[in-house]
């Protein structure tokens, strides 16, 4: 039997029709998922940023100690939730302060 009839052969067994290609699109995508989560990770940064850094850019950070779920809680603890209205912020669209605006018409 010379080759090509070995794979005319084969090529009408269902095993070597679907099988083969599924066994090649399995190992083909394994490799290619590696490439992609390498380069995940490869270029996330994972650095502390540390206090000086952030006043360089303009932020103030809060002391580790300054801020804790005690201090969090009792600041939510005092804001009143019974009187309180509700107030529209400008679109990006809009210029300037329009909370007291009234609403457009149909």
């Amino acid at each position: 039997m010379s080759f090509i009839q070995k794979l005319n052969y084969y090529s009408k067994k269902k095993s070597f029709k679907y099988g083969i290609p599924f066994l090649v699109m399995m190992v083909a995508g394994s490799f290619g998922l590696q490439q992609f989560s390498n380069l995940r990770y490869q270029y996330a940064k994972k650095q502390p940023v540390s206090p000086e850094e952030m006043k360089k850019f303009g932020v103030n950070m809060k002391k580790r100690d300054e801020v804790t779920l005690e201090t969090e809680y009792d600041k939510v603890k005092s804001i009143d939730i019974e009187n309180w209205s509700n107030k529209r912020g400008p679109r990006p669209w809009e210029e300037g302060n329009v909370t007291n605006a009234s609403p457009a018409k149909h």
